[in-house]
């Protein structure tokens, strides 16, 4: 439905879900409020828990209610509600593929138990035997090919495991941070779930919009978005957002990448999880990484090796000054 694509709407998200007539969304990705006391803009998020769970229930109905049938869920939870969720999840007609860890550095201190480094990220589709998985716009180079040089490696790489602890948190001195909103997502970790379970201009909603990295994210790889949040503040700032990123030449970044180019680039990089250096100076590391963006983007051939590497060098300045 038109009406939905790229547009960022202020609303209850029940609502408005279930007024859709039809559904429009091929993938969504959902980070509700955990109900551990954080301070948002216009919800209040320590409420009782059966209440909470019943909520729940209801936001993620009206998310199935507007999901394709050949659709994915992701939820990103806490530990007090991860269980939950997933039942619910079931309950309501859904399969669960993978059941997530993102673990991240800079967690929360805590006086009277372990400091928690991680968040939950449950990964359902609507129907197990019908549903987008793009193992090729995800894949990384292995062990056996890095390290071993093993030639029986596949070529292709390998597929990622369900602990993700490539991504960090998104700290206030990052300049990645927007800073008018309490708990923000990495870009590149939405990177990943958007490649992996949607195709070009397919549509992922996040019912939760808070920031907008979701439709940051979807907008630098070629997907349309649709974003909701009560928040009016979130909204309007989310939409300046994207109105920056908009003005960014597609055409003609850093030589001759194009935003998604450049953004998978940054992405290949931080999973790959290579020394800056060893990748740039390691020839047979660096023939890797080329074959691999090249997979990514669907490419026919690979980019001029110097026009990536000097990408790689601006994003490396860029890094270290976050």
């Amino acid at each position: 439905m038109e009406k939905y694509k790229n547009q960022i709407i202020a609303g209850d998200c029940i609502e408005i879900l279930n007024r859709a007539k039809e559904p429009f969304a091929d993938l969504v990705f959902a980070d509700p409020p955990f109900n551990i006391g954080y301070q948002y803009d216009k919800y209040h998020d320590n409420v009782e828990k059966t209440n909470y769970l019943n909520w729940s229930r209801d936001w993620m109905a009206a998310c199935m209610n507007v999901l394709k049938p050949h659709g994915s869920f992701y939820i990103a939870i806490g530990d007090e509600y991860a269980a939950h969720l997933r039942i619910i999840g079931e309950e309501l007609g859904m399969t669960l593929r993978n059941w997530i860890i993102w673990h991240y550095t800079f967690g929360q201190q805590t006086k009277a138990k372990f400091a928690r480094s991680h968040t939950h990220i449950l990964y359902f589709v609507k129907d197990p035997k019908n549903f987008v998985f793009n193992d090729l716009a995800v894949r990384l180079p292995s062990d056996r090919q890095l390290i071993y040089k093993d030639k029986r490696a596949n070529a292709a790489g390998k597929i990622p495991n369900d602990v993700w602890d490539c991504y960090s948190r998104v700290c206030g001195t990052f300049n990645e941070r927007q800073g008018w909103h309490p708990c923000q997502m990495p870009e590149l970790l939405l990177g990943r779930i958007i490649a992996a379970s949607s195709r070009p201009d397919d549509v992922v909603l996040d019912p939760f919009n808070g920031s907008g990295t979701t439709a940051a994210a979807a907008m630098q790889l070629g997907r349309n978005y649709c974003g909701i949040d009560i928040s009016e503040d979130y909204v309007k700032n989310t939409q300046i957002r994207l109105g920056e990123l908009s003005k960014i030449n597609r055409g003609n970044l850093f030589g001759r990448l194009n935003m998604t180019e450049y953004f998978e680039l940054k992405r290949l990089f931080v999973e790959m999880n290579v020394a800056a250096d060893t990748l740039i100076k390691d020839d047979k590391v660096f023939g890797y990484f080329l074959n691999q963006l090249q997979l990514r983007i669907n490419r026919d051939k690979p980019h001029d090796a110097a026009l990536v590497k000097e990408a790689l060098k601006e994003f490396l300045t860029w890094a270290v000054e976050r």
